[in-house]
């Protein structure tokens, strides 16, 4: 699903970067660790900051990243163009991710899953390309968050099927992840890291 204006704005500032990559992106390492070098793919890339973070703080060797929006794989592209061996991106569906099985030693999900209709879909995919071993670090923004009268006025989110923390946790369980870690700050937003056995 594509985000409205104003989420898109929310998403696509400075200030969300800060967040993304002091906050969010330090939680996720605190839980799973960084990588040691190999092949990641970010799900839902938005404007490549994603990407910036899992070269520079998980240490990824290679980064494949997708969008829905061709928008912002265009403006993730000029930004990733100096690392253009090291990244690939594209405009794809995280329902259907255009890559083999077993492909990546990880997979990010800054904060996408919860825009997906089909999102039990989205978990069942990051499983499949999964390398086994591979972890899935994921930013979640939960129910709670979403239903909000004052949310559901201003931003677009998919309504029916949410989940809460613990429906999220059951929900990586049921894919085929084991838990490595997660946190939740109230009911609102949560931090997981699975892997694949």
């Amino acid at each position: 699903m594509l985000v409205n204006r104003l989420e898109k704005a929310l998403m696509n500032n400075p200030i969300r970067a800060v967040v993304q990559r002091y906050c969010e992106a330090r939680i996720l390492r605190d839980l799973g660790g960084a990588m040691a070098g190999g092949r990641a793919l970010e799900i839902g890339c938005g404007r490549g900051v994603g990407v910036s973070i899992i070269l520079d703080s998980f240490g990824a060797e290679y980064v494949d990243a997708f969008d829905l929006d061709p928008s912002m794989v265009e403006i993730a592209r000029r930004r990733h163009s100096h690392d253009s061996t090291r990244v690939r991106l594209w405009v794809g569906d995280a329902v259907e991710i255009e890559a083999a099985d077993d492909t990546y030693d990880a997979v990010f999900d800054f904060g996408i899953v919860h825009h997906v209709p089909q999102w039990l879909s989205v978990l069942d995919e990051v499983h499949r390309v999964l390398k086994p071993g591979g972890r899935f670090y994921s930013e979640e923004v939960l129910k709670a968050f979403i239903l909000n009268p004052v949310v559901r006025r201003v931003l677009d989110h998919p309504l029916a099927d949410r989940f809460s923390h613990e429906e999220f946790l059951a929900a990586l369980r049921g894919a085929g992840f084991s838990l490595v870690g997660e946190r939740k700050l109230g009911n609102l937003f949560g931090w997981y890291v699975g892997e694949k056995g």
